[in-house]
């Protein structure tokens, strides 16, 4: 069972800190660390597929050959096929080069247009995992000051979702991004 170790009202809404399984969240839509292609292959978004079923990348090639790529910062949606989850958000966080192409904004994008489908959608809780800080390199303290900017200034325009909560496998990656709170 996932359990929250941090908890704080921002603005409006309710930011929980978890440790446990992102594809075990009870909340309308979990985030996936996804890549342009929506290609599920590997990481967190693998984990997704596996708990969902095959049916979020049946959805997801359907998406991207409807619309195109996905681009780095920006979101597409499938459904949660057998997850808790009513909805997948995914999100193209960007691939760390040094800090020199731009990652801190596209990362704050993919995690600010996040919560603005999730708004869109009318759901009313939402799990991320750590975007971009796994496989594609970007420093995880840095991330973490990413995603606490994002989730700030998102607050400070919307009320919805009003439960956000970062969900972490790693007790101690939980405990770090705790601390710039």
């Amino acid at each position: 069972m996932n359990k929250v170790i941090f908890e704080k009202k921002i603005n409006s809404i309710q930011f929980q800190i978890v440790v446990g399984d992102l594809t075990k969240e009870d909340v309308d839509a979990i985030v996936n660390a996804a890549n342009s292609y929506l290609s599920h292959g590997g990481g967190v978004a693998a984990a997704i597929v596996r708990a969902g079923g095959y049916i979020i990348q049946k959805e997801s090639d359907e998406l991207v050959k409807k619309n195109g790529i996905i681009k780095t910062g920006n979101v597409g949606v499938t459904s949660g096929g057998n997850l808790k989850a009513k909805y997948v958000i995914h999100a193209v966080g960007p691939v760390w080069h040094d800090g020199n192409e731009n990652e801190e904004e596209l990362l704050y994008n993919a995690i600010y247009n996040s919560l603005k489908k999730a708004n869109e959608l009318n759901i009313k809780s939402i799990s991320f995992p750590a975007i971009s800080s796994g496989i594609f390199g970007y420093p995880f303290d840095k991330a973490c000051d990413v995603y606490k900017k994002a989730i700030e200034d998102f607050s400070k325009e919307f009320n919805q979702p009003n439960l956000i909560r970062f969900c972490f496998i790693d007790a101690t990656r939980a405990q770090r991004f705790s601390k710039i709170f």
